[in-house]
């Protein structure tokens, strides 16, 4: 199964409300982010970016990866 790397990403640092909080995002932004329903403006894009401290290139976040998470 895979999911986009950003939901890995946020769910490695705690919950997804939680970033939203940190983030200023709504936390409905953040899950239909992270769950491949809404496209994230740049603006958002930005926020995301730095509230994860990520050094990488922006827009591998957004790309499928496999889901690492055990079941």
């Amino acid at each position: 199964m895979s999911e986009l790397l950003v939901k890995q990403e946020i769910r490695k640092r705690g919950s997804f409300s939680e970033f939203a909080r940190k983030s200023g995002l709504h936390v409905s932004s953040v899950s239909q982010i992270v769950n491949g329903r809404l496209r994230p403006y740049p603006g958002q894009v930005e926020k995301i970016v730095e509230t994860l401290g990520w050094e990488g290139d922006p827009a591998s976040l957004f790309h499928e990866v496999e889901d690492t998470e055990v079941a």
